[in-house]
């Protein structure tokens, strides 16, 4: 089964038929296992990985570090839960250090992150700070190097 996740991985469109050949499987059998895992809710979907400068895709990302109260009996998680619901928000993950929660962003523009943060997620019970921090370039996502100017090469060796 681990396998078969890390194919996926690191190439959902992988056929059936192309798994359980690198497997050494029955085609039936890794379709079942792949329909299993998604009912499980072990995989939770699929997505292309974009190179958005060459998409046109102009919006702007921003990675926002929160500060909270934990609640009484709930601790993260329902903070947590509630900031993740906002449409604006990618992705959400606890965090250790200096904060709690680290977000990541989407907006059409500055203005559009700016009045996000201020206007719901400050206001949000249990939030203590903020910090927003702009994504500026891409250099790797999803494991995949960005196309920008980038070689496969290897790195020069130094005595």
């Amino acid at each position: 089964m681990e396998a078969l996740l890390e194919l996926l991985k690191k190439n959902a469109r992988f056929s059936p038929a192309e798994i359980a050949d690198r497997l050494n499987m029955d085609e039936k059998e890794v379709v079942n296992h792949i329909k299993d895992l998604e009912n499980n809710g072990t995989i939770l979907g699929y997505h292309g990985v974009i190179d958005r400068e060459r998409s046109g895709d102009t919006n702007v990302t921003a990675m926002i570090e929160i500060k909270l109260t934990p609640e009484r009996d709930g601790g993260f998680d329902r903070l947590a839960e509630r900031i993740a619901k906002f449409h604006q928000v990618t992705h959400c993950y606890l965090m250790s250090g200096g904060y709690d929660l680290a977000v990541m962003v989407e907006g059409e523009t500055l203005n559009d992150v700016a009045r996000f943060v201020s206007e719901k997620l400050s206001t949000v019970e249990g939030v203590i700070a903020t910090s927003t921090h702009f994504q500026l370039k891409v250099y790797k996502q999803s494991g995949f190097l960005a196309s920008a100017g980038f070689e496969d090469q290897r790195l020069a060796v130094s005595p």
